[in-house]
């Protein structure tokens, strides 16, 4: 039994005539009774009425027709679930992120993907760099953001693209005597207490105090940008995090560029180069459209990568 053996049942109910059936179908007269009458012997029971006044069902073509109705919709819903599934429109994108990509970019990304698919199970969880790349290579994740290069075994096997640049600045209590100033140097910041993140202080930190690294020793250990600036405010010290920090808006608190100016490591988003699904795909193309600078990038990367063939295209 097929498909087009429910469609040739349910029209001939309708039309209660063979050629009138035939006709809607676009097919001729002889083929559909020869269908109707093979679908009844595989059914084994009479379907239809044949009559003088026209052709009518049977109590089991009324049962029978019934289940029909029934499997061509569902049919039809399978075929247009299966489009949307393969469309990256349905499903789920399991997202880790460092605190400071919540200010820029990810807002505009997030808030887009969301809007043009709603119906993909978004899981969004808060992670520092070292702990997101570990879940994206135990495939926890599908899509990574955190700062720097990803770094470990395994790392290999993702394709990773920058998605913002920073450099460092400071941030104080509106109350701190560093309030006002445009800039304030290294020497000057080794002679404070500092707040910074966790992540920041076992990497590129220790770079800017090469001259003093104990002073990160002492440092108060915040998780995120938000909790920088808020012990900043509380004059718990001098915080240090990256420029994109200046979107936070409280007026507790004043931002300075650090002298000499130090690019901090990139933001970079990584995943799978092997995962082909379909919403990963949507995603980059959501990236692609938001932040207009990774595009070519990411393209150079997937052509240079053979087993990220298929991945990035929706």
């Amino acid at each position: 039994m097929e498909a087009r053996h429910l469609r040739y049942a349910l029209a001939l109910a309708e039309h209660q005539h063979f050629g009138r059936a035939a006709a809607s179908l676009g097919i001729a007269q002889p083929p559909l009774s020869t269908q109707i009458a093979a679908l009844e012997r595989e059914i084994g029971e009479r379907l239809f009425d044949r009559t003088a006044r026209g052709v009518f069902p049977t109590a089991a073509g009324t049962a029978f027709l019934a289940r029909a109705r029934s499997a061509l919709a569902e049919m039809n819903r399978a075929r247009v679930d299966a489009g949307r599934a393969a469309r990256g429109e349905t499903g789920r994108l399991r997202l880790g992120f460092i605190g400071s990509a919540l200010l820029a970019p990810l807002p505009g990304v997030i808030g887009r993907f969301r809007r043009t698919h709603p119906d993909v199970r978004l899981t969004l969880q808060e992670l520092d760099s070292p702990a997101a790349v570990a879940a994206l290579l135990a495939g926890e994740l599908d899509v990574a953001v955190g700062r720097g290069n990803p770094r470990g075994a395994g790392v290999e096997d993702l394709i990773t693209v920058p998605i913002g640049a920073d450099h460092l600045v400071a941030v104080v209590s509106t109350a701190h005597p560093f309030a006002g100033r445009p800039s304030v140097d290294v020497e000057q910041l080794a002679k404070e207490p500092l707040v910074v993140s966790a992540d920041a202080a076992a990497s590129y930190l220790r770079t800017v105090f090469e001259a003093d690294p104990a002073v990160l020793d002492s440092a108060a250990m915040a998780r995120d940008v938000h909790t920088i600036a808020g012990l900043a405010a509380c004059c718990a010290g001098v915080g240090l995090g990256p420029n994109r920090m200046r979107l936070i808006t409280r007026s507790d608190i004043w931002f300075c560029d650090v002298e000499p100016r130090f690019r901090m490591p990139d933001l970079r988003m990584s995943f799978r180069a092997g995962d082909s699904s379909p919403v990963l795909a949507a995603y980059l193309s959501v990236v692609r459209q938001n932040c207009a600078h990774v595009g070519s990038r990411l393209d150079d990367l997937l052509a240079r990568n053979p087993a990220a063939a298929e991945v990035g295209t929706s």
